[in-house]
């Protein structure tokens, strides 16, 4: 039996995982191109391949129906890159990591909200070009923070953020008056948390646009713009007429609608650009990746 590798790296930090598939008799086939793997380049590597350890490669109808396929393990959270309805129609088992990433995409998404509101990339980027410049910044305490999307990564930074007494917002349809532990917390529809917010930060599944050219007119000037979910959430062209003008003052992406990303944001000295590394600490991929194997395994 194959299993195909979809991830950019798998094994790197601990080779575990990789190491359990061959024991278990199975050929892997590794990411050749060392990226997020095309429709076409995926379905060129998969004839053969029983099993996929899925990163976030388009695995719709036709891939599947074109395949070998008998389980697809995600090797992260989310699955809105799998056609799931497909997959039941082709008796092919879908399987995510969904608590692996948590801490770790939580963690830098509140690090790159301080990053943003101190300049710490920009007074970094003088000191090194030989510039003693020196920019007044802004405290977290005190500042609202809309989180769109409050899964196990939206609650997480919750909880991160409780000690610097923020006021947040949540917006999720699948949530109604269910605070759980989060006394913090108020949720409102995203018309009316946009306009109060003096940061957003998206954490909800799924690639289609949530914040386009309507949304962006509710935002107040001078908020903060993050995302760690997916790329096709925001409009970037929208985006970056916001960044021009000052509407929004600065952003932090961690993805993109395009990957490698090359595009316009590049140009923006107030945006913080990191390339799709939410889960890239050493203990979360070691979880995840152990996770992923371990439901490939038990599927077969």
């Amino acid at each position: 039996m194959k299993v195909l590798l979809g991830p950019s790296s798998f094994a790197a930090v601990d080779k575990t995982p990789l190491m359990r598939l061959i024991e278990a008799g199975f050929e892997v086939i590794e990411n050749p191109y060392k990226r997020k793997l095309t429709k076409q380049e995926l379905m060129v590597l998969l004839p053969g391949v029983t099993g996929l350890i899925a990163g976030l490669e388009t695995i719709d109808r036709e891939v599947l129906e074109k395949s070998d396929l008998k389980v697809v393990s995600r090797c992260g959270s989310g699955i809105s890159n799998v056609d799931l309805k497909a997959a039941k129609d082709f008796g092919i088992k879908v399987y995510m990591t969904p608590d692996a990433p948590v801490t770790a995409v939580a963690e830098l998404t509140v690090g790159s909200m301080l990053c943003l509101l101190r300049s710490v990339s920009l007074t970094d980027n003088d000191l090194h070009q030989g510039r003693w410049s020196k920019r007044i910044g802004l405290q977290l305490q005190g500042k609202t923070v809309v989180i769109i999307g409050f899964g196990r990564i939206g609650r997480c930074v919750a909880k991160m953020l409780g000690p610097f007494n923020v006021e947040i917002l949540v917006v999720d349809p699948n949530i109604e008056n269910d605070h759980l532990e989060f006394k913090n917390v108020t949720i409102l529809s995203l018309e009316d948390a946009l306009p109060k917010a003096d940061i957003i930060t998206l954490h909800l599944s799924g690639n289609y646009e949530i914040l386009g050219e309507n949304e962006f007119k509710l935002i107040k000037k001078g908020a903060f713009l993050l995302n760690a979910a997916r790329g096709g959430l925001i409009n970037e062209s929208v985006l970056c007429m916001a960044l021009k003008t000052g509407h929004i003052a600065g952003a932090w992406l961690d993805c993109f609608r395009e990957e490698p990303y090359t595009g316009e944001l590049t140009q923006f000295p107030q945006v913080i650009l990191t390339p799709h590394v939410g889960s890239y600490t050493n203990e979360c991929r070691s979880r995840m990746e152990a996770e992923a194997v371990d439901n490939l395994l038990k599927s077969f």
